[in-house]
């Protein structure tokens, strides 16, 4: 989930520099160095005058999301490194193969290997095709190991040998796996990499992990979510800069699982606001940390929502939940409508269980109890409790989602897009 939608290089440029081009004249194969996170190491790289491959499937400019390996080679040479563009799919063990070879021709040798390519589908078993499942194996698991294998040739004849795999800790807490399996499986891949050749090349080539402690604002994540999810995001910066440092360490360390924000307050930052995209706003937590599961929990312990006492009036026109949509009903209009496109339905258990709909496809909008008038795009499962919190901004979908709160059943990106109709509804609830 992370394509860059931002072109600044660094936010504090002097950082982590000590006046050293630690990566001058390396060699990095970066896959999935077109846009996003991957982009973002590469420039930093650049800066020093490294050389950069770019391994990537996009040769031509995306209808949605911004840049391609021939973009991305200009933007690295005109900061003083060279680029070396190259149309992987990194399932593809030819086309693997050719571009470490064309690396090795062009540039004597290939010091670094990040393997950044990823594919996320955050959806259950059930909801899962095998292609999708396939896809995020096979890019995630097989793209990662076929890669590693196919450069650990070069890179142990290298001064500064480094394999850095952008992904999790290992983490099994069934939250992380409960809601997408195929996915956690897939990412996991990445990081057993990590687990199994870090002990295999010890002594020979540092191989590690890297993942962020809060979500990344990219394209991508632009495009899911909008803007509201990127105030909550920091950008990429912080992860170019995090690369940087673990790349300039040497072959002994190894085997590590490291935080962005761990390693760079290592390095003596202390101020992160400076990678915030809109600093003081609160950020989201990425997967797979138990920060993120403890953050959940904590602030469903400290809210408090008032139960409406009444009468032996239907849940359907008296409670939380009905005076909720009937504050969504007020904020319907066809601009939400267009905006959105879905049809949302809400099965809630709890102290008021029901069925609920919210239609933002259709007309000027609808809303209200029962089954929707056409089939849902997107069908959200949780406690009733839950929903009131979530709808009064007192928790975030996502952290939702991600804590086991929140079942999704169809359609992610119109998912994400509710954060938008409830930031308008805070001021209201």
């Amino acid at each position: 989930w992370r394509s860059s939608f931002s072109l600044s290089l660094i936010t504090a440029p002097h950082i982590l520099m000590n006046g050293l081009l630690k990566l001058a004249g390396q060699t990095l194969f970066i896959t999935g160095a077109s846009r996003g996170i991957g982009k973002a190491i590469a420039l930093k790289a650049a800066k020093d005058g490294a050389n950069v491959v770019i391994a990537a499937k996009t040769a031509q400019a995306h209808p949605k999301l911004p840049g391609t390996i021939y973009t991305a080679a200009e933007e690295i040479e005109a900061l003083g490194g060279k680029a070396l563009p190259c149309i992987v799919d990194v399932r593809d063990e030819k086309q693997i193969g050719e571009a470490v070879e064309q690396a090795v021709r062009k540039f004597g040798g290939i010091d670094i290997l990040v393997n950044n390519a990823s594919a996320i589908n955050l959806t259950g078993t059930l909801e899962t095709p095998m292609k999708k499942v396939d896809l995020m194996l096979g890019v995630n698991l097989r793209g990662t190991y076929l890669t590693s294998k196919l450069c650990i040739p070069h890179l142990l004849k290298s001064k500064n040998p480094h394999i850095l795999n952008l992904s999790p800790p290992l983490n099994l807490n069934p939250i992380w796996f409960k809601n997408h399996t195929a996915y956690t499986m897939a990412k996991y891949g990445m990081s057993m990499c990590v687990l199994g050749m870090a002990e295999e090349f010890r002594g020979s080539i540092a191989v590690n992990a890297l993942w962020p402690k809060t979500a990344i604002q990219t394209a991508a994540m632009e495009m899911l979510g909008g803007a509201e999810v990127g105030k909550q995001c920091r950008n990429v910066d912080i992860m170019s800069d995090a690369a940087y440092a673990i790349l300039g360490k040497p072959r002994s360390y190894t085997g590590n699982f490291i935080i962005d924000e761990e390693i760079l307050k290592t390095e003596g930052i202390k101020d992160f606001d400076i990678y915030a995209v809109a600093p003081g706003n609160a950020l989201l937590p990425d997967f797979f940390l138990d920060e993120a599961e403890a953050l959940v929990q904590n602030m469903g312990d400290q809210v408090v929502i008032p139960v409406v006492k009444g009468d032996s009036r239907s849940a359907a026109t008296s409670g939380p939940i009905a005076e909720t949509f009937n504050i969504i009903k007020g904020v319907l209009n066809p601009d939400i409508v267009k905006s959105t496109g879905g049809v949302y339905k809400f099965d809630l258990s709890g102290e008021h269980a029901g069925v609920w709909f919210i239609d933002m496809k259709n007309g000027g909008g609808s809303a209200g109890s029962g089954e929707p008038p056409v089939k849902a795009d997107v069908v959200m499962t949780m406690d009733s409790a839950d929903f009131t919190k979530m709808f009064a901004g007192k928790l975030k979908p996502t952290m939702a989602f991600m804590s086991g709160k929140l079942m999704i059943k169809g359609d992610m990106t119109l998912a994400i897009k509710m954060e938008k109709m409830m930031s308008m509804m805070k001021s209201k609830l």
